[in-house]
């Protein structure tokens, strides 16, 4: 995905409300220890690359878009760190080889359009032995099946684009990496989501700051019939994934962890 449809809504403010917990859950996995030299792909406002600096771990914070770099810089908990923030696209790392010990991205490389690419360039740019560590949604759970809700309804997407929640797949992977990595953590686990009191409100959220809803949204808006259909899809949707009461939603969010050492 571009990087304007991550510019589009607050995708900041989900970082922190929602998604906050993720990027230090990856660091703990990655076992990131101070002093060691630390790429955080697809940051976003650095969730992780704030968690392993926190460590004493020197760390790039690498995105394609630059709002959210920019909103990175600014969160407080960043102040005194050490980050360096720099534009980057995954599919192309500004970044000599074997440069970092430890390469991760949490749900961020597994949005970027061509898989293949991104898997080489973190293999390119983490040294053998070091580690490579992900935190990617899975195709079965809350957000893949969001994608596959919003996806008829969606613009075409560029050629060669595959669906990010594949990166939440082992066997996936297992394909993007061959003998490269060899995968030592590879767990599903649930994110609890209790902020919203009801499913309609699950989809007002995503509806008003979540930059790829926003996007399809305005696909479908050209159509009455497809906008409506997308309506009725999303709310279904939310009330499918509801684990709560219908005034106290619950939901939870499947996500796979995956690290490895680079071989």
């Amino acid at each position: 995905m571009t990087a304007t449809v991550w510019a589009r809504g607050d995708y900041p403010k989900i970082a922190v409300e929602l998604v906050g917990a993720l990027g230090p859950a990856l660091v703990d996995a990655c076992g990131i220890e101070a002093g060691q030299k630390v790429l955080d792909v697809a940051a976003g406002t650095g969730n992780a690359a704030i968690a392993a600096a926190g460590r004493g771990a020197h760390v790039v914070a690498s995105d394609v878009t630059p709002e959210l770099l920019a909103a990175g810089r600014e969160r407080p908990e960043a102040g005194g760190l050490e980050i360096e923030w720099v534009e980057a696209d995954a599919q192309k790392l500004p970044f000599g080889d074997a440069e970092f010990d430890v390469v991760m991205s949490t749900i961020g490389v597994m949005f970027a359009p061509n898989h293949q690419r991104c898997a080489d360039e973190l293999i390119r740019v983490c040294r053998p032995g070091g580690t490579i560590g992900l935190l990617s949604w899975t195709p079965t759970g809350t957000i893949g099946g969001l994608f596959r809700t919003m996806g008829p309804h969606a613009p075409k997407p560029p050629a060669g684009a595959q669906p990010p929640p594949l990166w939440g797949s082992s066997a996936h992977l297992d394909g993007l990496f061959g003998e490269y990595v060899d995968w030592t953590t590879e767990r599903v686990e649930l994110l609890p989501v209790d902020e919203f009191d009801r499913p309609a409100d699950f989809v007002d959220y995503f509806k008003n700051l979540y930059g790829p809803t926003i996007s399809v949204y305005e696909h479908a808006s050209a159509d009455p019939e497809r906008l409506e259909a997308l309506e009725n899809d999303f709310h279904a949707f939310a009330v499918q994934e509801n684990r709560g009461e219908p005034d106290a939603a619950r939901y939870e969010w499947e996500y796979l962890v995956s690290v490895g050492t680079r071989v």
